[in-house]
């Protein structure tokens, strides 16, 4: 009888074990296939759709291995503001969650190499001040100070401004602006009583100068004062084309190192016109649908077409620039016709509600090997993406600017 009674409590107690495992398991898939509200703003829909996809930020886009990554870093820094906007914590643990998996408890960043010197490195960085202001954890403000160091050290041409990387010497690209003076403007604020705003304004100075084309009033992609790159014009050491993302790079950067400008300092006012007429003149060049094209001076070109992440860039710069006061209100009408344009020709949503964003140049830049060689066949030829982190980080910062 006894053995009996073992008996029946073993198998009853396997049974049960079955049960409360399958579920477990629906209750896991019933999570999966919660549906990602319409009601919500773009700006959650897109982050919802991203930490369902990646529930860690650093595996976003799949990279082979974890690293230090400008990339992540926006995107980040979008979580970021998307936290201030609504307080809901799990978009700061999020951002957090970054950090930490890329900094130990001394400060160390993997897989970081400050002897590359390449100024991409900096730009994850704008997330640690926060995070330190936060949390008050050391470690955030020591990568700080290391991050700072690689500006202290960073080599840079006879004219004074920072190569774009250790291995591409004597350049700058548009995209530089954006990974380094940010984050250089918010130290010199926050760390060094106000010191060095003047090399930050050089910067915008210099490449300005250099890049900037009489006929269009755009930018070109990049500039070799070398004159030694295959690219580079022998006169003027120009690239030979423009290029919507470095553009969006730029206006990003202006408005965002105005964030920390002083008011009274005096070379506000030339970064404040740097962003009114290179804005002006991407106007110009908008496509009736909104949007941008990868070359946005041919647009009838065969193989151009119109790029996601460009786009989202000039909308969020556009929309910040008449928030803050630097751009006349008009300003505000391209943006949201921008973001309009985004979401009626390259926003698709799932049966799920999954934001996916298309037609996202995977990147573009000059030289290297295989060589790159700034062409417009060079622009339009690379590959294109769904949902790649170009797009996906300014796509909610240009939904937060416009309350969309």
């Amino acid at each position: 009888m006894k053995n009996i009674t073992l008996i029946a409590i073993i198998v009853l107690s396997f049974f049960t074990s079955c049960k409360e495992e399958k579920k477990e398991v629906v209750t896991e898939e019933t999570q999966q296939e919660v549906k990602i509200s319409s009601s919500l703003k773009w700006s959650e829909r897109m982050a919802l759709s991203i930490m369902k996809r990646f529930p860690k930020a650093r595996d976003v886009d799949n990279h082979k291995t974890i690293n230090w990554n400008y990339k992540h870093g926006l995107l980040a820094l979008s979580f970021e503001k998307l936290y201030q906007e609504t307080g809901n914590e799990k978009y700061f643990e999020y951002e957090k969650g970054y950090a930490d998996d890329l900094i130990d408890s001394t400060g160390t960043i993997l897989n970081y190499d400050i002897e590359k010197y390449n100024i991409d490195n900096i730009n994850a960085g704008k997330i640690l001040f926060f995070l330190y202001e936060k949390t008050k954890d050391e470690k955030y403000l020591s990568a700080i100070k290391t991050l700072r160091k690689q500006l202290e050290n960073h080599p840079r041409t006879k004219s004074g401004g920072l190569w774009h990387k250790k291995i591409y010497p004597y350049q700058m690209w548009l995209d530089g602006l954006y990974m380094g003076q940010p984050f250089y403007a918010r130290y010199i604020a926050e760390y060094e009583d106000g010191k060095n705003f003047d090399d930050v304004a050089h910067q915008f100075e210099v490449c300005y100068k250099q890049t900037y084309d009489e006929k269009t009033g755009l930018l070109l992609h990049a500039w070799d004062e070398s004159k030694q790159m295959g690219w580079a014009d022998k006169t003027t050491g120009k690239s030979p084309n423009f290029w919507s993302r470095s553009l969006g790079w730029y206006v990003m950067a202006l408005v965002d190192v105005l964030d920390y400008f002083p008011e009274d300092h005096p070379k506000r006012q030339m970064l404040i016109q740097q962003l009114n007429d290179l804005s002006t003149a991407l106007v110009k060049v908008q496509d009736k649908s909104g949007i941008w094209y990868q070359v946005p001076n041919f647009p009838d070109r065969e193989g151009n077409y119109l790029e996601s992440s460009g786009t989202a860039m000039f909308a969020y710069a556009f929309a910040k620039g008449v928030r803050k006061g630097y751009l006349p209100s008009e300003f505000n009408d391209v943006a949201n016709k921008a973001f309009d344009g985004l979401v009626k020709e390259l926003v698709k949503v799932d049966d799920n509600g999954e934001v996916h964003l298309t037609q996202t140049c995977k990147g573009a830049g000059l030289g290297g090997n295989p060589y790159r060689d700034a062409s417009f066949e060079y622009y339009i030829g690379e590959a294109k993406r769904v949902n790649n982190l170009h797009g996906t980080g300014p796509f909610i910062l240009a939904a937060l600017e416009l309350n969309r």
